[in-house]
């Protein structure tokens, strides 16, 4: 892109949560060289969402201004786990574990950034050689103090909730990668701005210009309110089939939508503002559209589109249904819309159930049923569907 420095950084905002310092980077695009960019990912699973892609496009835009970017997988960094937003110690992963989804990070991230222009580094090639002397230097760099004022060690030490020096390790890891790839942009999620300003301070500390620090949105899932997680079921993982991604999206609030035209699309700012205008069923679909074309073609985008509509207008069961397993001999309905993820909250799928919303292999429930396991069903809630079994 022939732009102007000004416009690459209207370009490099859009999207962003915080540009520290905006000042720096202009100084630093006036070099005329390619920028160093890492963004970390520790492979903690296998699998990657939606939620992980707003970080990967960022990536793609420093990409497509023509600078060099590396995906960094945190082989080393994941045997501590990352404490950022915690409130207590993550269990630790094995070597197997991290090598294995490591592998599936390689492959997925290609959906999204030019595989002949991303470099790939393990954080394992320079912090596993480390001598206990250089560990020692590294940590006389930052203070205990200062670790104590991330929010999340603060809230645990005033409740006397356990931290293990181990946690204490991860900013300073993460700041070294920094200091070893000489990088002048990170890239992270905004509940990692107190790693990735680690970074700056050893950066100085090392005798390096400190890198500039690019925050993104951490993207809310599918229920609008908490973060996108496995774990929270709210999610879009990005191997999913078509139809199973489209019918996903389609179930999001309106003004859910337009958040993720913001962090999921290139539209620009005044074209996602004319969208407000438009049809919210129509512009939802173009949204899904745009979205599953990133990850499969645009002709399974359209195909999915035609099965959402086959399906909603004609009340049909789609031909593919995401599928929740459940370990139980038996479940009550409520507690299992829950569980599914058709349902925000105990209250509502009650509520939901009482209202006569809730379909079980095509039968309308409206009590608190019980049901048995080993089995399987194909439960409908309004528009949404899961096939649960076990």
């Amino acid at each position: 892109m022939a732009l102007t420095i000004e416009e690459q950084i209207a370009y490099l905002r859009k999207g962003m949560a915080e540009l520290i310092r905006e000042e720096d980077l202009r100084e630093r695009l006036k070099l005329g060289r390619p920028l160093r960019v890492k963004t970390g990912f520790d492979p903690t699973a296998p699998d990657l969402h939606l939620g992980h892609t707003v970080l990967i496009r960022k990536m793609k835009h420093f990409q497509d201004l023509g600078h060099t970017v590396t995906f960094l997988i945190g082989d080393m960094t994941g045997l501590i786990g990352d404490p950022s937003g915690r409130n207590a110690m993550r269990p630790a992963m094995t070597r197997d574990e991290i090598k294995a989804n490591a592998e599936t990070y390689k492959t997925q991230v290609f959906k999204i950034l030019d595989p002949e222009k991303t470099l790939i580094e393990f954080n394992s090639k320079w912090l596993e050689p480390l001598s206990f002397e250089e560990m020692v230097r590294l940590c006389s760099h930052y203070t205990v103090a200062r670790i104590l004022e991330r929010d999340d060690f603060a809230k645990r030490y005033a409740s006397n909730t356990p931290i293990s020096v181990h946690e204490f390790l991860y900013p300073l890891a993460q700041g070294y990668d920094s200091v070893m790839m000489r990088c002048d942009v990170e890239l992270g999620g905004n509940d990692q701005k107190f790693n990735l300003l680690v970074g700056r301070e050893l950066q100085r500390a090392y005798g390096q210009s400190p890198q500039i620090v690019g925050t993104v949105p951490l993207l809310e899932g599918l229920d609008g309110v908490e973060k996108m997680s496995k774990s929270k079921n709210n999610y879009v993982g990005i191997t999913e089939s078509a139809p199973v991604m489209f019918q996903k999206l389609m179930s999001i609030s309106d003004d859910l939508m337009f958040r993720y035209y913001e962090l999921l699309t290139d539209k620009t700012v005044s074209e996602i503002q004319k969208l407000r205008l438009a049809h919210p069923k129509g512009t939802k679909m173009e949204l899904a559209r745009l979205i599953v074309s990133d990850f499969h073609s645009r002709a399974d985008a359209e195909r999915a589109a035609e099965e959402w509509t086959r399906v909603v207008s004609q009340g049909s069961v789609p031909t593919e249904l995401e599928v929740y397993g459940v370990t139980e001999t038996g479940l009550r309905v409520d507690k299992l819309l829950v569980r599914c993820g058709l349902a925000a909250s105990g209250s509502e799928a009650q509520r939901k159930i009482k209202e006569g919303a809730l379909e079980v292999d095509g039968a309308r429930v409206s009590e608190m049923v019980t049901l048995e396991f080993p089995g399987s069903y194909v439960l409908r809630l309004g528009k949404k569907w899961k096939k649960v079994q076990g």
